[in-house]
């Protein structure tokens, strides 16, 4: 595994929702009735099979559409919820009402757009977007979904409006998901926010049954997503795309003459806008991010909030941030008590926050980054700078990066350069030639952090990196990070499911009819129902096979059993499927 500096800061066809879930046994249809409404008035044919209820193309992409507006008795309140059948706890909603307003201080009029995250409540239902994770394997790790949350997507407006007794029209169209696709969403809000404030629940609806009739989120794909007469077109990153680079959807003379927005991008935010104007100290937070180090982002508005935490979230891709991350948090927040107490050390966590009493309530916190008004893109703001932590009072307190922390590396202005790959983690992998068809598949090598620390010696990247410093003290806490074990954890399962599809192939090579000549019926039954067993694993952890491995070993399987007696056959045959 390589460490590399900030990378981020440099910057098909249709396949039916009925195909993705063909197969899933065992599964319980969604409570998709709206309230007074039939079953059957919930199926639909509109060319993507037969089967396939009614908003289970929504379901891909969106949890569901909430309007929140501000009532004057209860406050900010969830005003719909759409499609009706939607389901969502009571701590839930009140996570959404707080978040998908600003702060009274930040003081936005006209339309604003930011994004929040928060977490789901304990024993929800599983519901038609988990049952599509076969999608989720192809995806690169920061992009798969996080089963504990939600993400928030806000279109805020505020206007005067004397005929209201507040005295201001206020209201947030927020699209609750499970999808990271930041810009994507953005993208999609802006398409329809403004109009739904001048149609309100009928224009609401017909989006909606837009979005129930796209097809499904498949990395790699090129899509076409018409919504209220504007198509998309985007193309979702695979895990299979060359790191570093973007898989840029390009627009084709003949076939894109009724394409009205290309997306470049599904879920990056920009980077360089963010970074501005701590730019100068980009790798010292690219060090506190990797590390996980709690960090607070103080900031005039959500939506400088939200983006400048995306930001830093996204600085250390391809890694993933395995730590929590809050775009957007409030006082009003169920976890606030969790995040804000002093009896013990602050969690590593990224909060963003645009309240001034978070000045107070987090001063104890070890590394705070104040902002402005972020600039427009292309304008270079004035640079902060990094200031101690007891000169932060107050949110008005001036910008700059209030922390003791002591970077491990020296500043290098070429941070952008790529550092040399290390492979340690990859001679973990027992070697092909002790894998045998007859033993259980063999165990990875145990991580041995001082013997990694001891490879570093010859082959670290402080060798041939321009950039230096104490790489051996940054690699030692990166260790002890939840970004490592979060890393390791995921590269330790990937490791595990090639060591089983190499036993698969194995045994396909081994001659089986041979064998079972040499031994009994009791040992040759015990045989296919192994087989059986690895085929079923296979499929359901989606182990990195080739198609014609699979099929090989249905062919074995097949000829064993029919070399057995007729009863022991009929036996078998029952015995799952072949």
């Amino acid at each position: 595994m390589a460490l590399r500096g900030p990378a981020g800061l440099g910057p098909g066809s249709r396949r039916p929702l009925d195909e993705a879930v063909a197969g899933a046994e065992g599964r319980e249809a969604p409570a998709l009735m709206a309230a007074g409404g039939a079953p059957e008035d919930n199926e639909q044919d509109d060319g993507r099979g037969q089967g396939l209820l009614r908003w289970d193309g929504f379901s891909a992409w969106l949890h569901c559409v909430c309007v929140v507006g501000f009532d004057l008795e209860l406050g900010q309140a969830v005003e719909v919820i759409y499609p009706q059948h939607s389901k969502l706890t009571d701590k839930e909603k009140t996570n959404i009402c707080y978040l998908s307003f600003p702060d009274s201080n930040s003081g936005c009029l006209g339309d604003t757009q930011f994004c929040f995250r928060f977490r789901q409540s304990s024993g929800r239902r599983v519901s038609l977007h988990c049952l599509l994770d076969q999608f989720d394997k192809d995806l690169p790790v920061y992009l798969k979904k996080d089963p504990a949350y939600f993400y928030g997507y806000v279109y805020f407006r505020q206007v005067r409006d004397k005929s209201l007794k507040r005295g201001y029209f206020q209201k947030s169209l927020v699209l609750i998901s499970k999808l990271p696709y930041i810009h994507f969403f953005h993208t999609v809000l802006k398409q329809i926010a403004p109009e739904y404030f001048e149609k309100s629940e009928p224009y609401l609806e017909a989006a909606c049954n837009d979005v129930d009739r796209w097809p499904a989120p498949v990395p790699g794909k090129t899509l076409y997503l018409p919504i209220m007469g504007v198509v998309m077109k985007v193309r979702i990153p695979t895990c299979h795309d060359k790191p570093g680079t973007t898989q840029i959807v390009q627009l084709t003379q003949q076939a894109d003459t009724n394409i009205s927005v290309i997306l470049p991008t599904v879920h990056e935010v920009d980077i360089f806008r963010c970074f501005c104007p701590v730019f100068l100290h980009s790798q010292m937070l690219w060090e506190l991010v990797l590390l996980g180090e709690p960090l607070v982002v103080m900031a005039p508005s959500p939506s400088e909030s939200s983006e400048t935490v995306l930001a830093l979230v996204n600085c250390i891709s391809p890694l993933k941030y395995f730590s929590d991350f809050r775009p957007y948090f409030t006082i009003h927040d169920s976890e606030f008590k969790e995040y804000t107490t002093r009896t013990q050390a602050p969690p590593s966590v990224i909060l963003g926050v645009t309240n001034p009493f978070f000045a107070k309530t987090l001063q104890h916190w070890p590394h705070i980054i104040r902002i402005g008004d972020l600039k427009p893109t292309g304008e270079i703001p004035k640079q902060v700078k990094v200031k101690k932590l007891k000169n932060l009072k107050t949110l008005d307190s001036k910008p700059g990066v209030y922390t003791s922390y002591k970077p491990y590396l020296n500043r290098d202005e070429e941070i952008i350069k790529q550092l040399q790959k290390e492979r340690y983690v990859a001679s973990l992998m027992p070697l092909q030639k002790s894998i045998s068809p007859w033993k259980s598949p063999p165990q990875l090598r145990q991580f041995l952090p001082e013997e990694f620390m001891k490879t570093l010696e010859k082959t670290g990247p402080q060798l041939t990196s321009r950039i230096k410093g104490d790489w051996i003290g940054l690699y030692r806490h990166f260790l002890k990070s939840p970004n490592f074990d979060g890393w390791f954890k995921t590269r330790r399962k990937e490791m595990t499911q090639k060591l089983e599809a190499l036993h698969l192939e194995a045994l396909c090579e081994e001659d089986l009819l041979l064998w079972i000549q040499k031994h009994t019926e009791v040992e040759t039954v015990d045989l296919v129902l192994k087989l059986k067993n690895k085929l079923l694993q296979a499929d359901r952890e989606h182990l990195p096979v080739k198609p014609d491995t699979m099929e090989k070993l249905r062919t074995h399987i097949d000829a064993i059993i029919l070399a057995l007696p007729e009863d022991l056959q009929g036996i078998l045959l029952k015995t799952g499927m072949t």
